[in-house]
């Protein structure tokens, strides 16, 4: 095509020299090089089109075809097939939306993870829990996704309240009912029974005597604490008032855990109830937290050599903040984020919903009521790059500002002063 271009621009050129038949002549000639261009070009450009689009459409119909066969096997007799079968639903519906692709087959799909928690045991129970969370995390918050989990959540209750059952499926289970109850649950009984049924699963009377949690079960109070306290963000008002009045000194106990996960965990849980307390207007400082601040006081600067270095590092800092909010009121905002764009946690509330679904964008996204993707071309991606020379001066001062934060509460420093 250049090539007849190049006629093309040559040919007026040449007619205003010559005659009216030299002009013909150099019409006919650049009709017939676009000819032979276009003759020449076109198989090959189309055949190239043609093969990536039917490229495209193959790797998309072998992809479902696969998904399909997967779906298949998890009826098969064998355990080890279902078991192969969920692991590959797993990591296909976190990786791909595939929303369009399960609405048809949700059903099929939803019946064959119900036969799973029915009869499978141990890891079978713990995948099916799981890929049922990301099928309703696909479906939305429409009456498809409702109904998925309106189907699934006796079986889900089932599954988390078994003490026979073992402690991976009940929690993935106790994962499964927070999050599918917080995307698909339309009514109120719903959200509260499942809060109910969490709350049953932490609370000091199920761990134990004097709220210490066996090490196996570590795991699964962090799970239903975590569901419940997701939940927890969308109560309405009067159910708050609620839980204020009858739940939350089911919390505290929880701070004496072995687990420093269940520690950190129910101190954030504890600050979430403080800041829903102040929006609906209810104090919590004139009940007896006097304990509970000592409580915090000595987690946020607890220096037990038996613990690990990390995990006391990790806890004072993060009983810090939520010392300083229930005192002061003052929340630590921490700021995401990705690409050119930016999201601020500056609540409890924000952090728990962001932790439970920082893993599925689309639906992060119309939680914090992001909008679309930005969509920049290759010039505004470039003049957006900060250079070396400013990420080394910002470094350098966020360090230096770091070091004279710290050396503050230093013991020498401290005592210089």
């Amino acid at each position: 095509m250049p090539r007849s271009r190049r006629a093309a621009r040559r040919g007026p050129g040449s007619a205003r020299a010559g005659s009216p038949a030299s002009e013909e002549e150099a019409g006919s000639e650049v009709l017939s090089h676009c000819s032979s261009a276009s003759e020449g070009a076109s198989p090959a450009e189309e055949a190239a089109a043609g093969s990536e689009v039917l490229g495209e459409q193959g790797q998309e119909e072998v992809a479902e075809d696969r998904l399909k066969e997967h779906m298949d096997s998890l009826l098969d007799k064998s355990a080890k097939t279902r078991q192969a079968a969920l692991q590959s639903l797993h990591l296909a519906l976190s990786s791909r939306i595939l929303s369009e692709f399960l609405l048809e087959r949700r059903l099929m799909l939803t019946d064959s993870l119900e036969k799973c928690l029915k009869k499978g045991k141990g890891e079978e129970q713990a995948l099916a829990g799981t890929v049922l969370t990301l099928l309703c995390l696909q479906m939305g918050s429409g009456s498809e996704g409702e109904e998925v989990f309106c189907s699934l959540k006796p079986l889900l209750v089932s599954v988390l309240t078994d003490s026979m059952a073992s402690p991976g499926a009940r929690q993935s289970c106790a994962t499964a009912l927070g999050m599918c109850c917080y995307i698909a649950a339309a009514d109120l009984e719903d959200l509260v029974s499942c809060l109910s049924c969490l709350e049953g699963i932490f609370s000091p009377l199920s761990a134990g005597e004097g709220g210490s949690v066996p090490a196996q079960h570590g795991p699964l109070h962090c799970s239903a604490l975590q569901s419940w306290s997701l939940l927890l963000t969308i109560c309405p008002p009067s159910h708050i008032k609620s839980i204020l009045d009858n739940c939350w000194l089911k919390l505290p106990p929880l701070l004496s855990s072995s687990s420093v996960a269940l520690r950190i965990l129910a101190g954030e849980t504890i600050a979430l109830v403080f800041e829903l307390a102040q929006d609906v207007e209810e104090d919590l400082c004139h009940r007896d937290t006097e304990f509970l601040r000592a409580q915090l006081k000595v987690l946020a600067t607890e220096s037990n050599k038996y613990r690990a270095k990390t995990d006391r590092r990790k806890q004072r800092s993060i009983f810090r903040d939520i010392l300083r909010f229930i005192e002061s009121g003052e929340y630590q905002e921490e700021t995401i984020r990705f690409g050119l764009e930016c999201m601020c946690l500056d609540s409890w509330a924000r952090q728990r919903t962001y932790q439970a679904f920082k893993e599925n964008n689309e639906l992060l996204r119309e939680i914090f009521s992001l909008g679309p993707p930005l969509v920049l071309d290759a010039a505004t991606l470039k003049a957006s790059k900060v250079s070396r020379f400013e990420k080394h001066l910002y470094n350098s001062a966020a360090f230096k500002a770091r070091t004279k934060a710290r050396s503050r509460v230093r013991d020498k420093r401290a005592d210089v002063l």
